[in-house]
């Protein structure tokens, strides 16, 4: 087999190429109540050429009601099943947590946006050029997408971050960090900026990531299936696939969970999703604000992607996640309260993966 190597927002991946998968037959006897048929038809042209074994974990936000289908498809027919209670990895959402926890910091005055790093760190970086934490909220620091010990010829492709400790990070900053370009001059989506981000606000708390997530985002929007912590699930975990359907390994992140280590259900999701309706949540305001343009039609805030719609007016806050046997899609419209978030074992290596964000804003099309 053909071996394929992609990077799908910074995360590396190894697959191999296959054969078309068989279409799978509709066995979705009927929408449910809350679904019309277009999105429930929506939701089947979009899954039925995935693995079986395949599962997507779907929420629909209307105002304050959500609507959750889940589906699996098994022996080649999409169902319904029921899967919102149960865990999935968020991959690169994780993100828009840890610039939440920006956010926390900032509202309760222990940082400002524009501090510099070098503030923080404790010890000399390999740059005189200053980093700001918003920089690394909104991928304009400069910093490459991963550390050169995460080249794909040194890590267990199956679980590439798991190795990268607190002494890996501390050395690249000290003796090997090099910028791509001068901090605040482009936007480069960086993982290492965002598991920096996360690494730097558990050292400001004398603490680590998964506590301060749990003290200030999870216990806060009661999000009790939600962490970095595969042995602290409270849920059933579906088991991630490779691009052949096979159950692949889970990603442990490490020092750099704030870039992707989060696993969560669309249940815990939706609360935190409806959560930013709320214009009383200061810390959640903050990071919808743009801080830097990316195009005419993207900016980016805190973590989140500003995403402006076809029609030029209506916008939407969007990211997506993708590890080695997950693929996520998360799209809010504020003004409209609405949304959708998609879960899914889809590999971020399969070769139509995409199809989850075009599920994500098809469906977000219908609202």
């Amino acid at each position: 087999m053909k071996r394929l190597l992609i990077l799908l927002n910074g995360l590396l991946l190894l697959g191999c190429s296959t054969g078309q998968t068989q279409q799978a037959e509709n066995g979705i006897t009927r929408p449910q109540p809350e679904l019309s048929e277009a999105q429930t038809e929506l939701i089947y042209q979009k899954t039925k050429s995935f693995p079986n074994n395949t599962q997507l974990s779907i929420a629909i936000i209307d105002g304050e009601k959500v609507h959750y289908i889940g589906i699996i498809r098994e022996n080649d027919t999409v169902f319904q099943t029921e899967n919102h209670r149960k865990s999935f990895e968020i991959g690169s959402i994780s993100k828009v947590f840890t610039s939440t926890l920006l956010a926390n910091f900032v509202i309760n005055k222990q940082l400002t946006l524009e501090n510099p790093i070098q503030d923080i760190v404790g010890f000399e970086l390999k740059t005189k050029e200053p980093i700001t934490f918003k920089e690394l909220a909104n991928h304009t620091s400069g910093l490459p997408r991963l550390p050169p010990y995460l080249d794909l010829k040194l890590v267990d492709l199956s679980n590439p971050y798991k190795n990268y400790d607190e002494e890996n990070l501390k050395t690249y900053l000290k003796e090997q960090l090099k910028l791509n370009q001068a901090p605040g001059e482009k936007y480069e989506y960086s993982n290492l900026g965002a598991g920096l981000l996360g690494y730097l606000l558990g050292e400001i708390s004398n603490s680590d990531y998964q506590k301060i997530l749990e003290e200030r985002i999870l216990s806060k929007y009661e999000m009790g299936s939600t962490t970095t912590d595969r042995s602290k699930l409270k849920t059933q975990l579906i088991k991630g696939l490779d691009n052949n359907g096979i159950e692949t390994s889970n990603w442990d992140l490490n020092v750099l969970a704030g870039a992707g280590g989060i696993l969560s259900t669309v249940e815990d999701m939706s609360k935190f999703a409806l959560a930013h309706f709320d214009q009383g949540n200061p810390e959640l305001q903050l990071t919808h604000q743009p801080t830097f343009k990316i195009s005419d039609t993207m900016q980016i805030g805190l973590g989140w992607h500003i995403k402006k719609a076809s029609d030029g007016k209506n916008e939407m806050i969007w990211h997506n996640g993708g590890t080695g046997g997950y693929t996520s899609s998360m799209a809010l419209n504020l003004k409209n309260r609405s949304g959708i978030i998609i879960l899914s074992n889809v590999s971020a290596f399969h070769k139509k993966m995409g199809e989850i964000d075009t599920l994500c804003f098809a469906l977000m099309n219908t609202l």
